[in-house]
């Protein structure tokens, strides 16, 4: 596995951890206020862990189609995620 790649995995699984905590975050506050934001916001950091999983699962089932040169423009899509979606946990958590 190309050390990009190996990186992009590891940046996807952090996501995927940010996510997690995100969606208990957004459930505790749906169960106490049952407002739809944070139902709405739980769809959301679903779907985005959802896009995790396939990411990492793709990377290595099908690691030999992936040109070379497209894998730092995926590694910087992973981290501006994570850089996304630590801020936003972040503000949720004040």
């Amino acid at each position: 596995m190309e050390p990009i790649m190996t990186a992009s995995t590891i940046v996807s699984s952090a996501n995927m951890v940010v996510l997690g905590i995100l969606m208990a975050v957004f459930g505790k506050m749906y169960s106490k206020t049952k407002a739809q934001l944070p139902l709405g916001m739980m769809f959301f950091s679903g779907l985005l862990f959802l896009h995790n999983i396939i990411v990492v699962y793709a990377y290595f089932s099908m690691m030999e189609l992936y040109a070379a040169a497209l894998l730092p423009y995926l590694l910087a899509v992973h981290v501006a995620e994570l850089a996304g979606i630590l801020i936003l946990l972040k503000i949720t958590l004040q």
